[in-house]
Protein backbone atom coordinates (compact mmCIF):
# COMPACT_ATOMS: atom_id res chain seq x y z
CA UNK A 1 0.00 0.00 0.00
CA UNK A 2 1.69 3.09 -1.16
CA UNK A 3 1.50 5.66 1.59
CA UNK A 4 -0.83 8.87 1.23
CA UNK A 5 0.70 11.99 2.59
CA UNK A 6 -2.34 14.23 4.67
CA UNK A 7 0.25 17.00 6.45
CA UNK A 8 4.34 17.43 6.74
CA UNK A 9 4.45 14.45 8.97
CA UNK A 10 1.13 12.57 8.46
CA UNK A 11 0.42 9.61 6.08
CA UNK A 12 -2.16 7.11 5.57
CA UNK A 13 -1.65 3.65 4.41
CA UNK A 14 -5.21 2.79 3.06
CA UNK A 15 -6.71 -0.82 3.74
CA UNK A 16 -10.08 -2.01 2.47
CA UNK A 17 -11.59 -1.92 5.94
CA UNK A 18 -9.03 -0.19 8.71
CA UNK A 19 -6.60 2.48 7.67
CA UNK A 20 -3.60 3.00 9.21
CA UNK A 21 -1.62 6.23 9.88
CA UNK A 22 2.26 6.71 10.07
CA UNK A 23 3.53 10.06 12.05
CA UNK A 24 6.78 10.83 11.59
CA UNK A 25 8.56 11.90 14.62
CA UNK A 26 11.41 14.10 15.56
CA UNK A 27 14.79 12.89 15.28
CA UNK A 28 16.39 10.25 17.61
CA UNK A 29 18.93 12.30 19.84
CA UNK A 30 21.51 9.32 19.71
CA UNK A 31 20.74 8.34 15.97
CA UNK A 32 19.95 11.52 14.65
CA UNK A 33 17.39 9.11 12.42
CA UNK A 34 13.51 10.10 12.61
CA UNK A 35 11.12 8.20 14.69
CA UNK A 36 7.57 6.97 13.49
CA UNK A 37 4.86 6.12 15.27
CA UNK A 38 1.80 3.52 14.08
CA UNK A 39 -2.03 4.62 14.73
CA UNK A 40 -3.87 1.62 14.66
CA UNK A 41 -3.11 -1.32 12.75
CA UNK A 42 -5.36 -2.82 10.32
CA UNK A 43 -6.67 -6.46 10.39
CA UNK A 44 -4.32 -9.54 10.74
CA UNK A 45 -2.03 -9.72 8.19
CA UNK A 46 -1.41 -6.31 7.64
CA UNK A 47 2.04 -5.94 8.89
CA UNK A 48 4.07 -6.69 5.46
CA UNK A 49 2.02 -4.34 3.92
CA UNK A 50 2.26 -1.28 7.01
CA UNK A 51 6.04 -1.93 7.34
CA UNK A 52 7.00 -1.90 3.12
CA UNK A 53 5.28 1.94 3.76
CA UNK A 54 7.32 2.87 6.49
CA UNK A 55 10.43 1.59 3.95
CA UNK A 56 8.81 4.27 1.30
CA UNK A 57 9.31 6.70 3.37
CA UNK A 58 12.83 6.03 4.61
CA UNK A 59 11.72 4.43 7.72
CA UNK A 60 13.29 0.47 9.24
CA UNK A 61 11.27 -1.11 11.43
CA UNK A 62 13.37 -0.20 14.55
CA UNK A 63 12.56 3.35 14.14
CA UNK A 64 9.06 2.64 15.10
CA UNK A 65 8.67 3.83 19.04
CA UNK A 66 4.88 3.93 19.45
CA UNK A 67 2.15 1.84 18.48
CA UNK A 68 -0.76 3.85 19.27
CA UNK A 69 -4.27 2.04 19.01
CA UNK A 70 -7.64 3.83 19.13
CA UNK A 71 -9.69 0.98 20.29
CA UNK A 72 -9.70 -2.96 20.66
CA UNK A 73 -11.70 -4.12 17.23
CA UNK A 74 -9.75 -6.52 15.22
CA UNK A 75 -9.03 -4.05 12.61
CA UNK A 76 -7.77 -1.83 14.15
CA UNK A 77 -5.80 -4.33 16.61
CA UNK A 78 -5.37 -7.35 13.99
CA UNK A 79 -1.59 -6.50 13.32
CA UNK A 80 -0.27 -5.05 16.49
CA UNK A 81 1.31 -8.49 17.78
CA UNK A 82 3.04 -8.43 14.34
CA UNK A 83 3.94 -5.21 13.93
CA UNK A 84 5.54 -5.23 17.89
CA UNK A 85 7.37 -8.43 17.52
CA UNK A 86 9.15 -6.45 14.07
CA UNK A 87 9.74 -2.81 15.71
CA UNK A 88 9.84 -3.38 19.22
CA UNK A 89 7.42 -0.66 19.99
CA UNK A 90 5.58 0.44 22.71
CA UNK A 91 1.62 -0.13 22.57
CA UNK A 92 -0.65 2.61 23.74
CA UNK A 93 -4.73 2.11 24.49
CA UNK A 94 -7.44 3.32 26.28
CA UNK A 95 -7.23 1.66 29.50
CA UNK A 96 -10.86 0.01 29.46
CA UNK A 97 -10.32 -1.52 25.86
CA UNK A 98 -6.50 -2.95 27.64
CA UNK A 99 -7.53 -6.54 28.98
CA UNK A 100 -9.44 -7.12 25.43
CA UNK A 101 -6.18 -6.15 23.67
CA UNK A 102 -4.01 -8.28 25.92
CA UNK A 103 -6.37 -11.32 25.22
CA UNK A 104 -7.66 -11.38 29.04
CA UNK A 105 -11.17 -10.35 28.13
CA UNK A 106 -13.42 -10.47 25.58
CA UNK A 107 -14.83 -7.76 23.60
CA UNK A 108 -18.33 -6.51 24.41
CA UNK A 109 -20.51 -7.27 21.69
CA UNK A 110 -22.27 -3.89 19.55
CA UNK A 111 -25.68 -2.61 20.18
CA UNK A 112 -26.72 -2.47 16.52
CA UNK A 113 -29.42 -0.17 14.88
CA UNK A 114 -31.83 -1.48 12.46
CA UNK A 115 -29.93 0.41 9.99
CA UNK A 116 -26.69 -0.84 10.81
CA UNK A 117 -27.18 -4.89 11.08
CA UNK A 118 -27.38 -5.39 6.96
CA UNK A 119 -23.45 -3.74 7.15
CA UNK A 120 -22.44 -5.43 10.04
CA UNK A 121 -23.34 -8.89 8.73
CA UNK A 122 -21.91 -8.05 5.26
CA UNK A 123 -18.58 -6.95 6.96
CA UNK A 124 -18.32 -10.20 9.05
CA UNK A 125 -19.43 -12.39 5.84
CA UNK A 126 -16.89 -10.90 4.20
CA UNK A 127 -13.78 -11.67 7.26
CA UNK A 128 -15.22 -15.06 7.56
CA UNK A 129 -14.90 -15.61 3.67
CA UNK A 130 -11.60 -14.10 4.42
CA UNK A 131 -10.52 -16.31 6.78
CA UNK A 132 -9.32 -13.40 9.12
CA UNK A 133 -8.25 -14.97 12.43
CA UNK A 134 -8.94 -13.15 15.70
CA UNK A 135 -6.37 -10.67 16.72
CA UNK A 136 -3.64 -11.95 19.10
CA UNK A 137 -3.41 -10.72 22.01
CA UNK A 138 -0.25 -8.20 22.73
CA UNK A 139 0.92 -6.25 25.61
CA UNK A 140 -0.35 -2.91 26.52
CA UNK A 141 2.43 -0.85 27.85
CA UNK A 142 1.13 2.39 28.61
CA UNK A 143 -2.65 2.85 29.03
CA UNK A 144 -4.19 6.08 28.55
CA UNK A 145 -6.63 8.43 30.28
CA UNK A 146 -8.74 11.16 29.54
CA UNK A 147 -6.63 13.88 29.34
CA UNK A 148 -2.91 12.51 29.35
CA UNK A 149 -0.54 13.55 26.51
CA UNK A 150 1.84 11.76 24.18
CA UNK A 151 5.51 12.56 24.52
CA UNK A 152 7.93 12.26 21.61
CA UNK A 153 5.61 13.86 19.00
CA UNK A 154 7.47 17.25 18.89
CA UNK A 155 4.42 18.62 19.68
CA UNK A 156 1.22 18.43 21.83
CA UNK A 157 -0.63 15.78 21.54
CA UNK A 158 -3.75 14.97 23.63
CA UNK A 159 -5.65 11.93 24.37
CA UNK A 160 -9.44 12.07 24.59
CA UNK A 161 -11.63 9.33 25.66
CA UNK A 162 -14.03 8.47 23.34
CA UNK A 163 -16.93 6.46 25.01
CA UNK A 164 -19.72 4.30 23.25
CA UNK A 165 -17.90 2.95 20.38
CA UNK A 166 -16.05 0.56 22.70
CA UNK A 167 -15.46 0.74 26.27
CA UNK A 168 -11.94 2.60 26.24
CA UNK A 169 -11.55 4.52 23.16
CA UNK A 170 -9.44 7.16 22.59
CA UNK A 171 -8.93 9.84 20.39
CA UNK A 172 -5.93 11.70 19.83
CA UNK A 173 -5.72 15.46 19.02
CA UNK A 174 -2.70 17.35 17.71
CA UNK A 175 -3.72 21.35 18.36
CA UNK A 176 -0.66 22.49 16.91
CA UNK A 177 -1.07 20.90 13.65
CA UNK A 178 -4.92 20.47 13.54
CA UNK A 179 -4.54 16.80 13.13
CA UNK A 180 -7.43 14.51 14.60
CA UNK A 181 -6.98 10.42 15.24
CA UNK A 182 -10.56 10.03 16.17
CA UNK A 183 -10.84 6.49 15.92
CA UNK A 184 -14.18 5.16 14.58
CA UNK A 185 -16.19 7.50 16.23
CA UNK A 186 -15.75 9.71 13.37
CA UNK A 187 -16.29 7.96 9.48
CA UNK A 188 -16.33 10.11 6.03
CA UNK A 189 -17.09 9.57 2.08
CA UNK A 190 -19.17 10.87 -0.56
CA UNK A 191 -18.85 14.84 1.16
CA UNK A 192 -20.17 13.46 4.53
CA UNK A 193 -18.94 12.73 7.82
CA UNK A 194 -21.06 10.62 10.16
CA UNK A 195 -21.09 8.53 12.90
CA UNK A 196 -18.98 5.65 13.18
CA UNK A 197 -21.36 2.33 13.05
CA UNK A 198 -21.37 -0.48 15.56
CA UNK A 199 -21.43 1.38 18.88
CA UNK A 200 -21.64 -0.73 22.52
CA UNK A 201 -23.56 2.71 23.49
CA UNK A 202 -25.16 4.85 21.23
CA UNK A 203 -25.67 7.90 22.89
CA UNK A 204 -22.76 8.04 24.30
CA UNK A 205 -20.64 7.52 21.13
CA UNK A 206 -22.70 10.54 19.83
CA UNK A 207 -21.85 12.41 22.46
CA UNK A 208 -17.83 11.80 21.67
CA UNK A 209 -18.81 12.52 18.31
CA UNK A 210 -19.97 15.63 19.18
CA UNK A 211 -16.99 16.78 21.32
CA UNK A 212 -14.35 15.40 19.04
CA UNK A 213 -16.28 18.05 16.19
CA UNK A 214 -15.96 20.76 18.67
CA UNK A 215 -12.50 21.00 18.87
CA UNK A 216 -10.30 23.62 17.08
CA UNK A 217 -8.46 23.93 14.93
CA UNK A 218 -9.28 20.92 13.25
CA UNK A 219 -7.54 20.94 9.51
CA UNK A 220 -6.90 17.09 9.10
CA UNK A 221 -9.27 14.64 10.52
CA UNK A 222 -7.95 10.91 10.04
CA UNK A 223 -10.53 8.93 9.59
CA UNK A 224 -9.74 5.06 9.79
CA UNK A 225 -12.62 4.53 7.59
CA UNK A 226 -13.52 6.70 4.29
CA UNK A 227 -11.62 9.74 2.72
CA UNK A 228 -9.84 11.90 5.27
CA UNK A 229 -11.51 14.99 5.82
CA UNK A 230 -9.49 17.88 5.04
CA UNK A 231 -10.06 21.81 5.94
CA UNK A 232 -13.65 20.87 6.06
CA UNK A 233 -14.88 22.34 8.88
CA UNK A 234 -18.48 22.46 7.20
CA UNK A 235 -18.55 18.68 7.02
CA UNK A 236 -18.30 18.36 10.54
CA UNK A 237 -20.53 21.10 11.23
CA UNK A 238 -23.27 19.83 8.84
CA UNK A 239 -22.91 15.96 10.20
CA UNK A 240 -26.22 14.96 12.03
CA UNK A 241 -25.21 11.50 14.08
CA UNK A 242 -28.48 11.15 15.91
CA UNK A 243 -29.73 10.35 12.91
CA UNK A 244 -27.10 8.22 11.21
CA UNK A 245 -27.28 4.43 10.71
CA UNK A 246 -30.95 4.38 12.30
Amino acid sequence: MTPIRLTASVWQVPFPVGHVHLVRLPPDDRTGRAGYALVDTGVPGSAPAVLAALAELGGRPEDVRQIVLTHAHVDHTGAAADLTAATGAEVLAGAPDAPVIRGEAAQPPPALTTGEKALFERITAGFEAAGTPAPRPVAVGTELHDGDELTGWGEPVHVLATHGHTAGGIALHLPASGVLFPGDIIGAGEGRVVLGPFNVDRERAIASFRRLASLTPLETVCVPHGEPVLRDAAALRAATPETDWL
